[in-house]
């Protein structure tokens, strides 16, 4: 089975760990090679063991780490070819590890099998994950500026997900962030809100999905509470309020692959 770990998430960095056996991989590189290598090292791992690493897309906080760990490790990077096209530079040590792949490809690591599909998002192409083991399906998409019936075929293939709660859509509009900042997260190639997530996790439940991680929260238009509260509620108004839910924080590894709602507990206040 799939151990999953959000070892970073949000404005700040992105970094999803996925494991199977021996089999390592990255979803993005948004923090620096040190801080994943410790981070790393808290699962008794390293970037040595890692495989290979999949970029969702080019912006910073998907990509800061990858030209220092190319250097250091070597490690084969999958882009989509509009983000490599946007983001490598030639004579870089990144291009020489790096591969240009179609938007929607399929890419075989060991015992594990990565396949990705187009999510809407403000760069030159974001894409999404199904992560595939012998026995195990897992699904990721952050970075959502509209929901699509793509997002939502690909990860009703998977039993647990991590998907993106980034802003509260009230939060945004009355917080301090220049008019056009507002705009572009507001907009349909911006991120996804806590209200349309919580509506988003209902449907896929109904589809087959048994556990949900919310990522990518918003420092600014956010708080973990409102999150995982919005969610929560849509999802016992619905019934599946057995689902684990859990949130992703931007230093604090979570298991996205445990069954459980952690860290908060049902009940429990959220700070």
């Amino acid at each position: 089975m799939l151990s999953v770990y959000t070892l970073f998430s949000g404005s700040g960095g992105n970094c999803v760990y996925v494991k199977d056996n021996s089999t390592e991989i990255l979803i993005d590189a948004g923090r620096s090679c040190g801080a994943i290598e410790k981070a790393l090292s808290n699962f008794g791992s390293s970037l040595r063991k890692i495989k290979a690493i999949f970029i969702t897309h080019e912006h910073s906080d998907h990509t800061g780490g990858l030209e220092v760990i190319s250097k250091k490790y070597q490690i084969p990077v999958y882009f989509t070819a509009p983000s490599y096209d946007n983001y490598v530079r030639a004579g870089s040590f990144l291009q020489r590890f790096a591969h240009r792949m179609d938007v929607e490809y399929v890419q075989a690591v060991e015992s594990l099998t990565v396949s990705s599909f187009p999510v809407p998002h403000d760069s030159a192409q974001n894409v999404g994950f199904v992560i595939s083991s012998p026995d195990d399906t897992f699904g990721i998409a952050t970075d959502i500026g509209h929901l699509t019936d793509t997002i939502a075929n690909s990860l009703c293939l998977c039993k647990r997900i991590i998907v993106e709660a980034n802003h509260d859509v009230e939060m945004v509009k009355s917080g301090p962030y220049p008019q056009h900042l507002k705009a572009r997260i507001l907009s349909k190639n911006g991120h996804l809100s806590n209200e349309k997530c919580a509506e988003f996790c209902a449907y896929l439940c109904d589809h087959g999905v048994e556990e949900i991680t919310l990522a990518h929260l918003s420092r600014e238009n956010n708080l973990p509470k409102l999150a995982y509260e919005t969610v929560k509620q849509q999802l016992c108004a619905c019934g599946f309020e057995r689902v684990p839910l859990k949130i992703a924080f931007a230093d604090i590894a979570v298991c996205a692959t445990d069954g459980k709602s952690y860290p908060f507990k049902k009940q429990e206040a959220i700070q």
